[in-house]
């Protein structure tokens, strides 16, 4: 009986943690002339959120140690230091299994006092990673309601630089 539980429970464990990933090209939403306003996101919070009007910069990290850099520099600045300088900051989650996501990666985030937006879903997330350095902070930068420029950088120093330029 013990062996049929166990071989029950690795069974729900490895479909709970099973790659739905499609082969399937995506179109990429991160595109120059593309517009952003569909993006609505929940944050760490799980609040609704979607580009605010007064949006100039989109930060994107994408993966754990980029989310790490943008991170680490935030909790130094105000916690309305993103609004003051019209950025959301968009961190991609979806690569963590569920349930690790669950138990560590969100309780983590609430302790920020700035706002994480979350891409938590892999098939919604796709588009955006999509032709994207994922190893870098992706900076998009927002004019009329479209994306004007994208830009690739590395570093907290030219984080807040992106950031705080005018």
């Amino acid at each position: 009986m013990k062996k049929i539980i166990v071989g029950l429970i690795a069974a729900f464990l490895f479909v709970g943690c099973s790659s739905k990933g499609s082969t399937e090209a995506v179109e990429p939403k991160l595109v120059v002339g593309k517009s952003l306003s569909e993006l609505a996101l929940n944050d760490q919070f799980k609040k609704a959120h979607r580009l605010e009007a007064t949006t100039k910069k989109v930060i994107f990290a994408f993966s754990k140690d980029v989310a790490h850099t943008c991170n680490d520099y935030f909790v130094t600045q105000s916690p309305t230091y993103l609004s003051e300088n019209n950025t959301q900051f968009v961190a991609d989650v979806s690569a963590a299994p569920s349930l690790i996501r669950s138990m560590f990666i969100l309780p983590g985030l609430k302790d920020f006092k700035h706002t994480v937006l979350l891409l938590d879903d892999k098939e919604i997330a796709a588009p955006y990673r999509e032709g994207m350095d994922t190893q870098k902070i992706v900076v998009v930068y927002i004019e009329d309601e479209s994306i004007a420029k994208i830009e690739v950088i590395a570093s907290e120093d030219e984080l807040k630089k992106v950031i705080e330029a005018k």
